[in-house]
Formats: structure tokens, sequence, C-alpha cells
């Protein structure tokens, strides 16, 4: 019955989505309690957001008609107080800086400003590393978890973060992609300030789930306007993208022939939960982070236009929805700093697919700790407002849920495909490379 099935939706639905109601609103107020061991990152935040008069918020999930700029500098507390590869969310304001992030300062600058910045932070850098969040994101969730992998991975890329205007809550999908289309004049004009900037030697970006829309409509429109994307623009890692596989065919031949473009890396999970959820409410048409790169016609096409495509069905992860595989430990680690640091994956001594092998055997790495939770956390966060908004928001999404509800179910497997035995987890790669071997190594 119709009234059963959204029954479902809303218990998977909430069972998923882990609440955190101890959260309180408004971190970013600056403080000025320092604690001894405890480290910063400075980094730019460049919004198509509305500013908010709410005190510690800075801005909210609607729109404006410019861009906004905010150099803001997040307090970490010391690593041996600390999970690494969490956000330690204030329990209270003020936050203490011993055990909790914290916000030290959140400054809106102009262009000028920003310039100064920037000018300042690429001293003795070369790089610089853009992220571009996804779905069901507040500006806080983006900061702050973005500050957390800048500092657990180690890397030593410019960080600007690129944030567009959702509204954070589960309910707001439509609105969000929309968003994410009125954003993409922003994003070009981001990316091509910073393939300008003289200081830097190349630009990596890393987009998530439907960030990764916004990210190839954005190249896309670069390319047509200028005759190429930015050549400094190097490399281009889609992680779980939420993006239709035959707009993605079409956005990528309107970017150019392989070698005018970036290099382009995709990590994809057949069980992705959040994918499946994404493909029903888009006319069951397949999502781009959600097929098997290694079955035709996926496995030529990426051959011959060069991608590098990764296979994480088999990695095992604590995230319930799956859909942040990609920056799980042992592949983070696997990468390593390569492509934040503007290095192809072909140019390592050894294949990432020959790595991600080695590293499934479990050993941790706070890199991918650190990563793990800016992509896990987009599905997994529902915010006070969002809960007291249940009973209006629900009619408007329900039917979609209806139909996922069975592919949300956790007893059921990926159609043909066996669960992996205990112990054991596997990684398989597609790459443009030559002929490179899957590979696969048993659990300690």
């Amino acid at each position: 019955m119709p009234g059963t099935g959204r029954r479902c939706a809303v218990l998977l639905v909430t069972g998923f989505l882990a609440a955190c109601g101890g959260r309180p609103e408004g971190v970013l107020t600056p403080v000025t309690a320092q604690t001894p061991g405890a480290s910063s990152v400075d980094l730019m935040a460049v919004t198509t957001r509305l500013a908010t008069a709410e005190p510690g918020k800075l801005f909210s999930g609607e729109r404006a008609s410019k861009i906004s700029l905010t150099d803001i500098r997040i307090s970490i507390p010391p690593d041996q107080t600390r999970q690494i590869g969490d956000v330690q969310w204030p329990k209270k304001l003020p936050p203490d800086p011993s055990k909790e992030f914290a916000t030290l300062a959140a400054n809106e600058v102009t262009r000028d400003g920003a310039r100064a910045w920037f000018k300042r932070e690429a001293k003795g850098r070369k790089h610089v590393l853009l992220f571009i969040h996804g779905f069901n994101n507040t500006y806080e969730d983006a900061v702050y978890r973005f500050a957390q992998i800048v500092h657990d991975s180690g890397t030593d890329a410019v960080p600007v973060l690129f944030t567009w205007p959702s509204r954070g809550s589960v309910f707001a999908y439509q609105y969000d992609r929309e968003s994410t289309n009125y954003s993409r004049d922003a994003l070009e004009e981001t990316l091509q300030t910073l393939a300008k900037a003289p200081e830097i030697q190349d630009v990596s970006i890393l987009a998530h789930s439907m960030g990764s829309f916004l990210t190839l409509e954005s190249l896309r429109q670069m390319s047509i306007r200028n005759g190429r994307i930015a050549p400094k623009i190097s490399n281009v890692i889609l992680a779980a993208p939420d993006v239709d596989v035959d707009v993605f065919k079409q956005q990528l031949g309107e970017m150019g022939p392989a070698n005018a473009r970036p290099r382009f890396t995709i990590f994809t999970s057949t069980d992705d939960r959040a994918l499946m959820v994404s493909s029903r409410l888009a006319g069951k048409v397949p999502r781009l982070g959600a097929i098997d790169p290694k079955a035709e016609p996926y496995a030529s096409e990426f051959r011959d236009a060069n991608i590098d495509a990764f296979d994480l069905t088999d990695v095992e992860s604590a995230d319930k929805l799956r859909h942040g595989k990609f920056a799980s430990a042992a592949v983070v680690k696997a990468i390593g700093g390569r492509l934040v640091e503007g290095q192809q994956i072909a140019d390592s001594d050894l294949s990432l697919g020959e790595r991600v092998g080695q590293l499934t055997t479990g050993v941790a790495s706070s890199a991918g700790a650190a990563a793990g939770a800016i992509v896990s956390t987009p599905l997994a966060i529902i915010d006070p407002r969002t809960r007291r908004s249940y009973g209006d928001q629900w009619g408007t999404v329900g039917g979609g849920f209806d139909d996922a509800a069975s592919s949300l179910r956790p007893d059921i497997r990926r159609r043909g495909a066996a669960r992996p035995q205990a112990g054991a987890a596997q990684a398989s790669t597609t790459s443009s490379a030559a002929s490179r071997p899957s590979n696969s190594a048993a659990t300690r």
C-alpha cells in the first residue's frame, strides 16, 4: 500500500540520517581562547549564498545575486585529544578549543582583500585545492569539514572552498539541484581567477556528489567560452558524482579532446544507496557515481576518453549510505598527496589500483578519515530546523522515496553480485593507463 511504502521510507531515511540534536547553531562566532598544541587552518570561502544576520551563521541556504568572499580561520584541537578524521563539533557555545573545533576569525573581504590573502598564502606553495561540496550542506558544515580535511591530510595546497546555496535539508533536493545551475557562472569565474594567478602552478578540483554536476557545468562553460579549459586546471576528482551518465557524456564532449582538458578521476560504487534514491527521483537513469566502470560500454568509453575510474563497491565502509567510500582511509592513503599536488595517478611508480588493493587490508590513515567525514556527512546529518520541518516537507518528496524504499533496505544486495566474505575486501579499477590488472587483498 502507498501509505505503508511511505512509512517504510520515513523509517529508512530517519534511520540512515543520524541526527545531531546536541550541536549548537552559530558556531562561526569567533572566540579568543587559545590552547597550547592546537593548530589552525586558514581558508578562503567563496559563496553564492545570501548573507544572514543570524549570529555565527554568516550565510544561509538562499541565493545571492553576487559572490561573497570570507577569510576564515578555524582552530583544531591537539591531535592527542581528538579522534583524527572527525570534526569535534562544539557541544555548546562558546566552544572549548582544547577539545572542540572553534572559529578564530571570519572576515568578509573585498576582491582586493582576497587577492592579498591569496598572495600571502601562496608564498612558497605551487598548488591550489578547490573543494565543491555536495547536496545537503550548510555553510558551517562545508567550512568546518573542509578545514578538517586540510588539516588531517597534511596537504600543503592553498585551500579554497566554493560553497553554493544548499539549504542543508534532505527534503530540498530539487532546490539544491537548481542552485548548482544558479552557481555555475560564479564557479567558472572562480576557476578563471585561480588559473590566472601567477603564483600558482596548478589547480586540483575535488567535487562530491551534486557538486560534481556543478563542476562539470562550469568546466564545460569555460571550454565553450574560451575554446578550452585553462591549462593550469590539471586534475578533476569526481567522488560519487550525482550526474546522469548521458549528461556526463555530453558535458565531456563539449570540453574538447582529452589532451586539451584536465585529467579526470571518478570514484564509483554500485551499492551507493544515496545515488539509488537520486536515480529514482531522476527517472531511473543511471548516475555516474553508481555504475560499474569495468562493464561495457563504460570501460571502453573511459579508456578512449583517458579517464581513470575506480570501482569501490567491495571496499568496506562504516557509511550506511555507502556514499563516501572514495574517502575511506585506504583509498585516500593510496592517492596520497599526488592529486592535490598536481600529479597524475599514472605518474606513480605503483598504480592506484595496486595501492587500493593493498590498502583495503585495513591500514588506517588520518588523511582518509578526514576525507571520509567531509563526504559521508552531507546525507548523514539533519539539523534541528530540518527535523522540525518533517511534517511540512515530507509530502513533496514522499512519492519518490516510496519507489526507492526497497533499494535502501540493508538486506538487499547488488543484483548478480555476492556480498564480500567476512574478512575480505577488494577494490577494482578501470584506468586509461595501459591494461592495469585489478587487485585485491585479504583483510587482516
